[in-house]
């Protein structure tokens, strides 16, 4: 009497190690450089931020009839914070933008000439303050 065997043979087994090896070197290329583009995204949302606390404390400002200018800049209140404005808008320092934004802990921020520039890695982006109104 035969006795029947059951499993896998090694040639089916060292081609299962194959596809999936090939499917790996397809596959994890696509995934390596993920934190490129999640530094990106990140940036476009502080971006966003940065366009939202810009118009909401120009509105501030008209409302209030606020405008300050580059040497002597005014102060407008919002969620309990002073945030410097120059000609309607906040201005390009960590009282100004970087305060209105909220964007303080989360990212790098440089001031030079009245342009804040905003690092996360290697991406960046930069808020000019407005220089007339």
């Amino acid at each position: 009497m035969k006795k029947q065997q059951s499993g896998f043979t090694l040639i089916e087994l060292i081609m299962v190690i194959v596809v999936l090896g090939i499917l790996a070197a397809f596959a994890l290329p696509r995934f390596a450089n993920l934190g490129g583009d999640a530094r990106q995204a990140s940036l476009n949302g502080a971006l966003g931020s940065v366009k939202s606390a810009s118009a909401i404390v120009h509105s501030a400002a008209l409302a209030s009839n606020v405008t300050g200018d580059a040497t002597t800049p005014a102060t407008i209140a919002l969620e309990g914070q002073n945030i410097s404005v120059v000609f309607g808008y906040p201005d390009a320092s960590d009282a100004g933008i970087v305060a209105a934004a909220q964007i303080a802990n989360d990212y790098t921020t440089a001031h030079a000439n009245g342009v804040t520039t905003v690092t996360l890695g290697t991406c960046s982006f930069t808020y000019t303050r407005p220089t007339a109104i």
